[in-house]
C-alpha cells in the first residue's frame, strides 16, 4: 500500500533518473534506505567520522 507521499518521492526519484544517464555518477539513494533502523547512521570518510541524521521534520544533518 503506498500513500500520496511515497507516490510523490517516487516521482521525483524517477524524474532525477534520467540525468544520471549516460555520467559517472551515481543515482540518487533513498536516505531511509540508509537509515533502515532508527534516525542516525555513521559515516567513516578517510578516517574521520560523521553522523548522518534525519529529523523529525524529515530533513537531513551531516554533522562531524
Amino acid at each position: 500500500m503506498t500513500n500520496d507521499n511515497d507516490e510523490t518521492r517516487e516521482a521525483k526519484m524517477n524524474a532525477l533518473t534520467p540525468a544520471f544517464a549516460g555520467t559517472e555518477q551515481l543515482p540518487p539513494v533513498n536516505a531511509r534506505s540508509l537509515i533502515a533502523d532508527g534516525s542516525t547512521r555513521l559515516i567513516d570518510l578517510d578516517g574521520q567520522i560523521y553522523t548522518l541524521r534525519i529529523t523529525r521534520a524529515g530533513k537531513l544533518i551531516l554533522t562531524k
